[in-house]
């Protein structure tokens, strides 16, 4: 059913529904979300969500879906849903500029609910990047629009995970993010690296008063001495050791050699011990590879930094498998709860 915002935000936005911008339309995203959503839990009268998109295209990408999916599926009939209807009919897995625009409104007014207070938190469903530069909008990404939005210099992206045994939480935020891999070296500095310590612990410490974190080198062998490459030798170390000093309650740990950073994560995730606590990558795929070859389908993109919490799940749009009814939405499962959890 679609339904009318009222103007009075509720006196506790903690008790609020969650707002779901529901992405691309070429893509997955109602697919995930009406899996992810068929559960029992999110029946439940104080968990209804509250979804952003188009309503006709929503029923009839339910209707697509009911004939090829062996997963259950939640009817939007008995979803609440903020109706902004497309401007142009769009084909599952056929991108363009029409489904960036869409996916582009959705996500603003989405983030509009959260901020003025009718939402708690935020969960947004895959955007193609390229989509939205083709509709006049060149973000690198929704964590970048958001910031934006928000007022804020920059966010920062968290992928967190339960692991499947025990009650470690895997946690990797980037240092860098949608950003070249040759302006890497110029973009990392102390202070960005010092900050995004801080955010890090800020995170872990909700779970452990004195964590554990690890960072990454920059270069093969964290430089090897300054051999292959001078980054850890002329100031990351360097910046490590001065953090540590102002963090006495944290084991601090790097810069780490990348090729074997993440050897205690996969252990951990195996149910071999415990891992640390927090991993600080200094760029996108140094963090990335590690945490979807173990966790792709646990795996949720939760943006700090913001003023509200933003979960979103690790994937992208799927354009390749759009409507056939095969997506796998346990990241986006993971993202609600994580919203609901740390919301």
């Amino acid at each position: 059913m679609a339904t009318a915002i009222d103007s009075q935000a509720p006196s506790n936005p903690r008790s609020g529904p969650l707002a779901i911008a529901l992405g691309d339309p070429a893509g997955i995203g109602a697919e995930v979300t009406l899996k992810a959503l068929a559960s029992a839990h999110w029946s439940q009268p104080d968990q209804q969500p509250l979804l952003v998109g188009c309503r006709r295209w929503l029923e009839q990408s339910y209707q697509q879906l009911r004939s090829c999916s062996d997963s259950p599926l939640r009817d939007p009939a008995t979803l609440e849903i903020v109706d902004l209807p497309l401007d142009e009919p769009i084909s599952p897995g056929v991108s363009g500029p029409g489904g960036g625009a869409a996916s582009f409104a959705w996500l603003t007014r989405a983030w509009e609910l959260v901020q003025n207070g009718h939402c708690r938190a935020l969960v947004t469903a895959p955007i193609a990047k390229t989509c939205w530069h083709a509709a006049g909008h060149h973000y690198p990404g929704q964590t970048e629009r958001l910031a934006e939005l928000a007022g804020v210099d920059q966010a920062a992206m968290l992928f967190t995970a339960h692991a499947p045994q025990g009650n470690w939480r895997f946690n990797t935020l980037l240092a860098t993010t949608h950003i070249p891999l040759e302006a890497v070296p110029t973009a990392l500095n102390g202070a960005l690296i010092s900050s995004r310590l801080d955010t890090l612990l800020a995170f872990c410490g909700r779970f452990n008063s004195t964590p554990h974190l690890v960072v990454a080198g920059l270069n093969p062998h964290a430089g090897e001495g300054g051999r292959l490459g001078s980054q850890e030798q002329d100031w990351l170390a360097g910046c490590l050791r001065q953090w540590q000093q102002q963090h006495p309650q944290v084991r601090l740990d790097g810069p780490v050699p990348p090729d074997t950073c993440w050897l205690g994560a996969a252990a951990a995730w195996q149910g071999q011990g415990r891992g640390p606590d927090g991993y600080l990558a200094l760029y996108h795929d140094q963090g990335l590879i590690p945490v979807k070859l173990l966790a792709f389908d646990a795996a949720v993109n939760t943006t700090l930094g913001l003023p509200f919490l933003r979960t979103s799940p690790d994937h992208g749009t799927g354009f390749d498998i759009a409507g056939q009814g095969v997506a796998r939405a346990a990241s986006m499962a993971a993202a609600l709860e994580t919203a609901l959890e740390l919301g």
